[in-house]
């Protein structure tokens, strides 16, 4: 059909027809959405009048057919005629006949039908549920969230009207006090009060490094790399509890509980004593008595013991006494009686 245009805006598609003769017709055009996802339209005409909506043929459209949500409308250049409008279709479209709206009127003359999609969603390849080709509500939080990190990221590393210097144990830092407030009610803290710290605009973490301290800072600013996060979380564990900063102490507790084994247990298990922190204590006790990864630190021990908190030596012995077979009981329970009561001397295995 040679007079007739197609013309898309945003998610409208409008095809302009401008002699559409009593005979019956059949004309697949290419109306094409914002995002460049081809579709065909056609319409035909006898006693009814017919419109497909159907895919570009194409070997994505068959390997990942569309799933298309739209309205369509269909209106007469002849004054006061109403339009006619169906309702709101979701269609799966591989073919021709996936869609076909019969509109039970004669049309002739010149008339526009209108496509306007409300949604146009894609499967993926390799199966999964289908997701839409516009962006929506996620996408754009997630476009816009990537865009503040990298401001963020700027501010931080250019010091943009940095105004609170950072003196390590090593060297010194600029950054943004309402990010620390924010992030630490501590710093918030230091900055509301009439402390040293507001006054001179100058934090001291001289128990940390510069590179720990920028790794803290990095994930205050959330633009904190994994491995620097996994070289430096102990320090930022540390820092986390005297900061106050929750999230962050978390995120170091499930970290240091993924990778427990012989050569750190023991350190982790005085860790998460200082911190207080419950599933890594109980995590390391696991590996030690469950696992009877005991004896694979029998040389280390007793170090352990010398210097361990009393109230954790304790815990130890209890979660022996709860694993180990009750035969042993009675003779442990003297060994942490004694212990506990304060005899001095060394535990072997």
């Amino acid at each position: 059909m040679a007079d007739s245009k197609v013309e898309t805006i945003s998610r409208l598609a409008q095809w302009r027809i401008e002699n559409f003769g009593p005979c019956s017709y059949k004309s697949p055009i290419l109306s094409r959405s914002a995002s460049g996802a081809g579709k065909h339209l056609s319409v035909e005409k006898n006693r009814y009048l017919y419109v497909r909506l159907f895919p570009e043929p194409s070997r994505a459209s068959k390997e990942q057919p569309p799933i298309a949500r739209f309205v369509l409308r269909v209106s007469n250049a002849v004054a006061n005629r109403r339009p006619y409008i169906s309702p709101v279709h979701e269609r799966l479209l591989r073919t021709c006949d996936d869609f076909v709206w019969p509109v039970d009127s004669t049309f002739h003359g010149r008339f526009i039908i209108d496509v306007e999609f409300l949604d146009l969603k894609i499967c993926p390849l390799n199966g999964g549920e289908a997701s839409s080709i516009w962006p929506s509500d996620g996408m754009m939080q997630s476009v816009s969230t990537q865009s503040t990190l990298r401001c963020l990221s700027r501010m931080l590393d250019e010091a943009i009207h940095a105004d609170v210097t950072i003196h390590t144990a090593d060297g010194t830092l600029r950054a943004h006090k309402a990010i620390l407030s924010a992030s630490s009610p501590v710093f918030q803290s230091m900055f509301h009060h009439d402390l040293k710290e507001k006054e001179s605009s100058t934090i001291y973490i001289e128990d940390m490094s510069m590179e720990s301290c920028m790794a803290l800072l990095s994930y205050l600013y959330g633009t904190i790399k994994q491995e620097d996060f996994w070289k430096h979380r102990l320090a930022l564990l540390g820092a986390a509890n005297k900061y106050d900063i929750a999230d962050l102490k978390n995120a170091c507790e499930e970290s240091l509980l993924e990778d427990i084994n012989s050569g750190n247990v023991l350190e982790r298990l005085q860790e998460a004593w200082l911190y207080q922190l419950d599933k890594l204590k109980k995590g390391c006790l696991t590996y030690l008595f469950d696992f009877g990864k005991i004896y694979d630190v029998r040389e280390e021990i007793n170090n352990f013991f010398r210097q361990a908190d009393r109230e954790l030596m304790l815990e130890m012995f209890q979660e022996v006494l709860t694993v180990w077979k009750p035969v042993y009981s009675q003779a442990l329970h003297y060994v942490t009686k004694q212990w506990y009561s304060g005899c001095e001397g060394s535990f072997m295995l």
